[in-house]
């Protein structure tokens, strides 16, 4: 036997990884493909194996590392001499089992090709960019033709998820060769959407930049296609679906975030994977299985069946996948949810005074501020005094998760449906960055131009129909929130001032909540609080 050494495979672009378990002992006789230790990224896990069976003669590594793509981990007695003699020249790299989903690592371009590179236009690939964890989204519209010029960061096509839009832009001027995708098609990241031509020079590095996303296709088809030698060629790398360790739950950090949201015990999930891994899949499956069991079955959008032409002409239209998940969404908070709305009216008329004269006079000219800005800063003060309408009941529903963060939602009607774009950061702003940074959103909403984290990580919405009209309403909390806050159209009402009546100007505000972490005290509290913020403008100053 001759001592061979076994290096961490090629990491698909990842700087550095951490060893977060290693399986097995020095002296150890292991069999071709068995794992050797657990590697971990910042968003997923990855088993290294041992290329050939032998017996490990050293650990080079321990638990919490940091390692890099050709690091040595161990030192192995292999069984083959022939084997042997060619690590001697080179090091062995460990091919990882497949768990879950294959990546490919980067295929980096050489620098003789950026050198050697022809003055003569050059096609190149536009693939999907990243999708901030979504696998697939809907392709919904082309934007050109083909033949048609275009310039960096213009459009090429448009794509669509079940909550937002996302235009494709392209790196670099050129001229459209032809789309690989038509509308309608499903894409995930990294796939082909169309190619066009561009400068040489250009095109080198744009290649490299793309090399990942291509490399992912190439891998994919390549693990179903034999070598030359006639054998199955095996991937680079494996990266698991990201899972949570909690307790004795054998899992690594993403399936822990998704149980978390759902309300899921992992402990509780049966396993699948290698080792007793929790997959991705196997949460899915225990929810649903759940659902179907529990008295929460019946929750869902269910229509009518009845045969309405019996009476008259009718006509049917589908909805589109915005207002489909609005209305799963919601049956599912009203079914689970035990809500209350408190109501309340705040007098508003020192403020709208304030807005339209001594605050419009000192704006830059073309800046407008909406009372809108008003009642989200509002919102900000009053969440820092009642943190509890900043919180989220967790997973066992014996606990409060606290937000020390303030990321406020605001309700755009947009001729899709409803949408919920997310101010991050909301109590960290002025009312004039808050009144620019909402009407951004909802320009960007109603354009269909929302990026697709823009409508994740809300702590609070508001949900206001004052331009519309009405009184009151009762908007329906958003889990995982536990409050939601409707404004309706001000109107003039006669108010007693302890000596006569005088108009007033008078905004009627809805508080739903969730019963669960809020009392009908605190939730009176709450707002009123509101209301004596929005009374007097000086407050928010505050």
């Amino acid at each position: 036997m001759a001592q061979v050494q076994v290096c961490v495979p090629d990491l698909g672009g990842i700087d550095e990884v951490e060893v977060i378990e290693i399986e097995v002992a020095v002296g150890d006789a292991l069999q071709a493909e068995e794992t050797l230790l657990v590697l971990e990224s910042d968003k997923a896990t990855m088993e290294v194996p041992v290329p050939s069976a032998g017996t490990v003669a050293e650990i080079l590594v321990k638990v919490g590392d940091k390692v890099s793509t050709g690091s040595p981990v161990a030192m192995m007695e292999m069984e083959s001499s022939s084997e042997a003699e060619a690590s001697v020249e080179e090091p062995v790299v460990a091919e990882p089992e497949t768990e879950t989903e294959t990546l490919a690592p980067v295929e980096k371009a050489p620098e003789a090709q950026v050198e050697n590179a022809s003055e003569g236009p050059v096609e190149i690939e536009v693939t999907v960019p990243d999708l901030g964890g979504i696998d697939q989204v809907e392709v919904i519209e082309l934007c050109l033709k083909p033949g048609e010029s275009l310039e960096a960061e213009e459009s090429l096509v448009v794509l669509e998820s079940d909550k937002a839009t996302m235009e494709v832009p392209v790196a670099q001027t050129g001229k459209l060769v032809s789309y690989k995708v038509k509308v309608g098609d499903k894409v995930s990241q990294g796939d082909i959407v169309a190619t066009m031509l561009v400068e040489s020079a250009q095109a080198s590095v744009a290649e490299q930049k793309q090399a990942s996303p291509e490399s992912v296709s190439a891998a994919k088809k390549s693990n179903t296609e034999t070598t030359t030698a006639g054998q199955v060629s095996k991937p680079e790398a494996s990266i698991t679906i990201e899972v949570a360790v909690s307790g004795s739950v054998h899992a690594g950090p993403a399936v822990r975030k998704l149980a978390r949201e759902m309300g899921v015990d992992l402990s509780k999930v049966p396993s699948s994977g290698p080792k007793n891994r929790i997959l991705k899949e196997d949460l899915q499956g225990f929810v649903k299985q759940s659902l179907k069991q529990g008295p929460s079955a019946a929750v869902g959008v269910v229509g009518s069946s009845e045969d309405f032409s019996r009476y008259g002409a009718i006509s049917e239209k589908p909805l589109n996948k915005i207002k489909q998940v609005t209305a799963r969404n919601m049956a599912q908070s009203w079914s689970t949810i035990p809500q209350v709305t408190q109501f309340d009216e705040a007098d508003i008329s020192e403020l709208e005074e304030y807005r339209k004269g001594q605050m419009q006079d000192q704006l830059p000219e073309g800046v407008r501020v909406s009372p809108l800005a008003f009642i989200l800063k509002a919102c900000t003060k009053a969440l820092e005094k009642f943190p509890e309408f900043n919180s989220s009941l967790g997973p066992s529903g014996d606990s409060l998760i606290l937000k020390e963060y303030l990321n406020i939602g605001i309700a755009v009607d947009t001729p899709e449906g409803l949408l919920v774009p997310v101010i991050k950061g909301a109590d960290q702003k002025g009312i004039v960055e808050l009144a620019v940074k909402s009407s951004e959103l909802a320009k960007q909403a109603r354009d269909k131009k929302l990026a697709m984290d823009a409508m994740s990580g809300g702590c609070f919405t508001i949900s206001s129909l004052g331009g519309i009209g009405g009184t009151a309403f009762t908007p329906i909390v958003s889990a995982p929130q536990v409050a939601i806050l409707g404004v309706s159209k001000a109107a003039y009402k006669p108010i007693w001032n302890g000596s006569s009546f005088e108009p007033r100007l008078m905004l009627p505000l809805s508080v739903s909540y969730d019963h669960r972490v809020i009392d009908g005290a605190q939730a009176a509290q709450f707002t009123r609080y509101l209301c004596q913020l929005l009374s007097d403008v000086r407050h928010l100053l505050l």
